[in-house]
């Protein structure tokens, strides 16, 4: 159930992708977070403004929140996004682990303006060889060094 507040955050992230649009930034996605009542993180597609094809709504407002926050994590946190997140999004959204998200627009609805993601779900269950990039495993036991020293590590810090 939404609540009101809920919804006027989701008109927020709407007008936001629009804003991002008339500004030339990139395609039209718009995304904040809220702690406790109040706007820690937001942003706006800007893929083609900064050459970044990470720089979706949805990671470009987990990096607000989380610089803002000081934290690497968004506990207790909503996401607001104008769309669907697309699969990396998606992995973004669970590696900073807000409390919910809400989102306005499906991913079809993306995929009808031209944004169609569906190929990537589709490629993640794939075997390397079968995807339409090629993925390659080199095996070497050097490269487990790296894990094992963060294994042994007593301060580490788990995420």
């Amino acid at each position: 159930m939404l609540s009101e507040k809920d919804v006027t955050y989701l008109k927020q992230v709407i007008a936001l992708a629009l804003e991002g649009v008339e500004e030339g930034a990139g395609g039209p996605f718009g995304c904040i977070i809220v702690k406790d009542g109040k706007i820690v993180g937001k942003g706006y597609n800007r893929v083609t403004s900064d050459n970044d094809p990470t720089a979706h709504a949805e990671v470009v407002a987990i990096r607000d929140a989380c610089k803002q926050l000081g934290t690497y994590q968004l506990d207790g946190c909503t996401l607001y996004t104008s769309c669907e997140p697309c699969p990396m999004c998606l992995g973004a959204i669970y590696w900073a682990r807000p409390e919910r998200v809400l989102y306005a627009a499906t991913r079809f609805a993306a995929a009808d303006a031209g944004f169609d993601d569906d190929f990537i779900y589709k490629e993640i269950n794939l075997k390397d060889s079968e995807r339409k990039i090629p993925f390659i495993h080199y095996e070497d036991e050097d490269a487990q060094e790296a894990f094992e020293y963060w294994k042994r590590l007593e301060d580490r810090k788990r995420y």
